[in-house]
C-alpha cells in the first residue's frame, strides 16, 4: 500500500518540478491518490465526491473533504485534515453537495484557484509535470500494483478451473469477481473484457447473457482496482478444452509475439522497437492485418497511460515504468485470441509482475 514516505517524496518532486510561488490546490482524484493516498471507496455513497489537497511551498499538505466522505479518506497522509460539514442526517444539507468545498477554494490562499482545474492557466503545465512524475513508479506504488496482480492472478486461476460450456459470460464474470473479492479480503472493482470472440469484429466487451459453447474462444482481459491502482492482464480460454488446429496456431503465434516483445523490454529501449518486435512475428505469417490494436501500454493509476506501444510509437522506456504486452489475433471463422502480461521495467530488463497461467485450456 502507499506510504507516508512515498507520498512526501512525490510532493517534494512536484515542488521541484514546478517551483511554485505560492500554495497549489489540487482536486483531481488521481492527484489526491498520488500525493496523499486520499481515495474514495468506490462502494460508498460518497464515492462521487472528492476532496481538495493544498500543497504549500514547504511541502506541508492540508486535505479538505466532506465529513461524510468514505472512511478511506481517514487513511490519507496529510499534515492537516479539515472536514467540512455538508449533511448531518438531522438537518437539511448545506446546499448542493458538489459545492460544499467551494469556500475552501476561496480561503486556501490561492486566490480561489484550483490549479488542476482544466480552465486554470497552470492546468497544462501542472498536468504535464505530474504525468511525467508518474512514469517512474515508486517502491510503495509497485507494492500496491503487485497486490492488484496477486488478486487478478486468483481470478484467472478460477476461470481456468471453472469455465465450462453452458455457463454465460455473466456467470464467468460473477465467479471471477467473487474470487477476487475473497482473495483481496474486501470488495474490489473488477472490470474489462469477459467475452467470446467469434470473429474479427468481436474482440472483447463486458459480460452478457451469451451462453458459452464448446469451442468458443473466451477472452478474459480484466483489471482489479485497489486504492485507484490497477492490474491489466489477459488469457484466452477455449471453452471445453478442445481447441481446433487453427485456434492453436493463433494462440502459439501470440505467445511467440509476446516473447519477442519481452526481448526489447528494458530502460532506454525505443517504444517503437517493442511494437515492431510484436507485429513482425505476425507479419512473417501474413497475419499483421489480424492484429488491429496496440501491442501494450503503461499502467498505474491510469489505464492506459504512457508509454504506448503502437504503430507510431514515440519515446523510450524508463526504468520504473510499469507496462503491458498484449498481442492478439482475430480471424473470421476462427475467433480471437489475446494474451497479456504486466512488467516492471528495469535498466537491465524487466520483472514480470503478473503470474497467471497463459493457456487455452
Amino acid at each position: 500500500m502507499l506510504t507516508v514516505e512515498g507520498c512526501r517524496s512525490r510532493v517534494q518532486r512536484l515542488l521541484a518540478a514546478l517551483n511554485p510561488s505560492g500554495p497549489i490546490l489540487l482536486a483531481d482524484p488521481i492527484h489526491l491518490r498520488y500525493f496523499a493516498n486520499a481515495h474514495a471507496d468506490p462502494f460508498h455513497l460518497g464515492a462521487d465526491f472528492g476532496g481538495l489537497l493544498k500543497v504549500d511551498t514547504d511541502g506541508r499538505t492540508t486535505l479538505f473533504h466532506d465529513h461524510r466522505a468514505p472512511k478511506t479518506y481517514d487513511a490519507a497522509f496529510a499534515d492537516e485534515r479539515v472536514k467540512v460539514q455538508w449533511y448531518d442526517g438531522k438537518t437539511p444539507g448545506q446546499g448542493p453537495r458538489r459545492l460544499v468545498l467551494r469556500d475552501v477554494a476561496e480561503l486556501a490562499g490561492t486566490g480561489g484557484r484550483v490549479h488542476d482545474a482544466l480552465t486554470d492557466s497552470d492546468a497544462v503545465r501542472l498536468h504535464t509535470a505530474i504525468a511525467a512524475l508518474r512514469r517512474r513508479k515508486d517502491p510503495d506504488e509497485i507494492e500496491l500494483l503487485k497486490e492488484c496482480m496477486r488478486v487478478t492472478n486468483a481470478g484467472h486461476a478460477w476461470a481456468l478451473a471453472n469455465v465450462t460450456p453452458g455457463m454465460t459470460e455473466l456467470d464467468v464474470y460473477a465467479g471471477i469477481s467473487a474470487e477476487c473479492h475473497r482473495t483481496a479480503g474486501f470488495p474490489v472493482v473488477v472490470y474489462g473484457d469477459f467475452a467470446v470472440s467469434d470473429s474479427a469484429a468481436r474482440r472483447g466487451g463486458m459480460a452478457t447473457r451469451r451462453e458459452l459453447k464448446a469451442g468458443d474462444l473466451l477472452i478474459l482481459d480484466f483489471s482489479v482496482v485497489i486504492q485507484g491502482y490497477r492490474s491489466d492482464f489477459t488469457n484466452t480460454l477455449c471453452v471445453g478444452g478442445q481447441p481446433t488446429p487453427e485456434q492453436r496456431k493463433l494462440f502459439d503465434r501470440c505467445v511467440t509475439a509476446m516473447a519477442a516483445g519481452e526481448v526489447e523490454l528494458r530502460g532506454g529501449a525505443k517504444c517503437q522497437a517493442v511494437y515492431d518486435a510484436v507485429v513482425n512475428v505476425f507479419a512473417t505469417k501474413g497475419l499483421e492485418k489480424a492484429f488491429p490494436h496496440h501491442a501494450g501500454h503503461g499502467l498505474g493509476i491510469g489505464h492506459p497511460e504512457p508509454p504506448y506501444f503502437v504503430a507510431s510509437s514515440e519515446g523510450e522506456l524508463l526504468a520504473g515504468d510499469v507496462v503491458t504486452l498484449e498481442p492478439g489475433l482475430y480471424i473470421d471463422g476462427v475467433g480471437g485470441v489475446r494474451i497479456e502480461h504486466n512488467y516492471l521495467i528495469t535498466d537491465a530488463g524487466f520483472e514480470r509482475l503478473s503470474g497467471h497461467d497463459i493457456k487455452l485450456a
